[in-house]
């Protein structure tokens, strides 16, 4: 396991739901944020992160270290596709505001964007299918730890960051269903939420040493 496969992976997945969301909703209209994710990702993997493949070391050979990876790509593709509709949200609910006012109509790939009511439940939706699976991720990374170094939980840095971006996306549904937050509120949460999920997914990695050093870097 290393940083190039895991994020090569965890783009396919992002791949995997905008051809699901396109093909079957016809939501086209994500490809452009897709596209700038794999395009940015698809550069750091190749340039910054690659290594040559080399054997699992020993505490990674156990079918929790695979259910753990895949519910991990699995999760992050859907809050990053969910951020990329709170991205959207933001930029439509703007002009929205702006043209009822009395400004400037909404032209271009705007006019193209589904209304900001349906990208925000969109966005919504996404982070609601993530977080229990990142819930699954620490839970399933826990009971591999216990295997593989007998605990459960260090505090390592990769352990507390993924706890950290569990409670900014358990805070953005909470907002949501308790508080009845809608719109911008949680567009912005949404938006600290995947950038605290890519410091814990890469920069971690770069800045702290930790159990999680395997990962090639």
């Amino acid at each position: 396991g290393n940083m190039y496969e895991f994020i090569t992976t965890a783009l396919a997945f992002v791949v995997l739901i905008y051809l699901v969301c396109a093909v079957r909703f016809g939501m086209r209209w994500l490809g452009l944020g897709v596209t700038l994710i794999l395009t940015v990702g698809l550069g750091l993997a190749v340039t910054q992160f690659y290594v040559e493949v080399a054997p699992l070391m020993p505490a990674l050979h156990s079918a929790w270290f695979i259910f753990h990876i895949i519910a991990a790509c699995a999760a992050g593709a859907a809050f990053n596709v969910g951020a990329i509709a709170a991205v959207l949200f933001l930029i439509r609910e703007r002009a929205e505001r702006r043209a009822a006012e009395g400004g400037a109509e909404i032209t271009g790939y705007l006019a193209k964007l589904p209304s900001s009511a349906r990208l925000d439940l969109f966005s919504y939706r996404m982070h609601a299918f993530g977080v229990p699976l990142w819930t699954f991720v620490i839970v399933a990374g826990a009971i591999w730890a216990q295997y593989a170094w007998g605990r459960f939980w260090d505090w390592d840095p990769k352990e507390t960051w993924s706890f950290i971006t569990w409670l900014v996306y358990v805070a953005y549904l909470h907002a949501r269903a308790t508080a009845g937050w809608r719109g911008r509120p949680v567009a912005i949460i949404a938006v600290i939420g995947v950038v605290t999920f890519w410091f814990n997914f890469v920069g971690v990695n770069l800045l702290f040493n930790g159990m999680h050093s395997y990962s090639g870097i």
